[in-house]
């Protein structure tokens, strides 16, 4: 049987060392003992057959989808520009200080409402109220925070399937991240209203989201417990995008090729 050192569709290395069936290439999925019977005229090894010809076909798709989810996780092209490479590693050193800065930020007084970041997030947050109101009151007082939490989840969802870049979906989880980090503060104020509200008054006169969710939970007295979790959740999203960024750029570091701007590969 024969077999590869580096995939024979996209040149990806290295691959399995065993490839016998349902062997496949992490980059491109493909199942490399068909395209060697395919290419070669084989038709197996008779005395000893693929131990999953009697395996579940469910179970061999599962397997499938996880090794090629798997694989746009930490696809990298075979050639990588420098330029775009130096432009990328100038980005994250920009958003790694960016995101510690906004870690560090104090979520109990709402500090974090000072940050740029916050304008943006709150435009997706008041989207979220009208979209969701269509699903009752309870969901369209938490439409807020999930308006703002679905925007960068989409975002690095379609950087990662849609265009296979690993890195721009990094920046995605790092942006919800700190869309926890935003919602924090609102939630741990919910037991003692003092930060002031778009209304131009504070949550005890009416209008906080999260005095009503809470409230309607049975977990009003819980708001300084559960704000903590929420910022703490936010802070190991935004460290958790930062290492898989900076994997990304130490895995395309390996590959870079000058200028290789018209590639489509890129």
């Amino acid at each position: 049987m024969t077999v590869y050192s580096s995939c024979p569709k996209c040149s990806h290395a290295p691959l399995p060392v065993v490839q016998s069936l349902p062997a496949a290439c992490p980059a491109c999925g493909l199942i490399l003992a068909k395209y060697a019977a395919t290419r070669n005229g084989e038709r197996g090894d008779a005395a000893h057959p693929p131990k999953t010809t009697t395996a579940p076909r469910e179970e061999t798709a599962d397997a499938g989808w996880l090794t090629q989810f798997t694989a746009l996780l930490v696809h990298v092209p075979p050639r990588v520009d420098t330029t775009r490479f130096w432009g990328r590693a100038a980005l994250f050193v920009l958003f790694a200080i960016w995101g510690l800065r906004l870690m560090a930020m104090d979520f109990r007084d709402g500090e974090m409402f000072t940050s740029f970041l916050h304008g943006p997030l709150l435009v997706f947050h008041e989207a979220g109220h009208v979209i969701f109101r269509l699903l009752g009151e309870f969901m369209m007082f938490l439409g807020g925070t999930l308006g703002q939490l679905l925007m960068p989840a989409i975002l690095a969802g379609a950087l990662l399937i849609k265009n296979r870049d690993p890195f721009g979906a990094s920046i995605g989880l790092w942006l919800m991240g700190v869309s926890f980090l935003d919602v924090a503060p609102y939630v741990y104020d919910a037991l003692d209203p003092q930060l002031m509200l778009l209304s131009g008054t504070t949550g005890e006169e009416g209008g906080h989201d999260w005095i009503y969710l809470l409230k309607a939970t049975g977990l009003l007295k819980q708001a300084h417990g559960i704000g903590w979790f929420v910022h703490k959740l936010g802070a190991a999203l935004v460290l958790l995008s930062l290492a898989w960024g900076g994997f990304i750029l130490w895995q395309q570091h390996k590959r870079l090729a000058g200028d290789v701007l018209n590639d489509q590969d890129l």
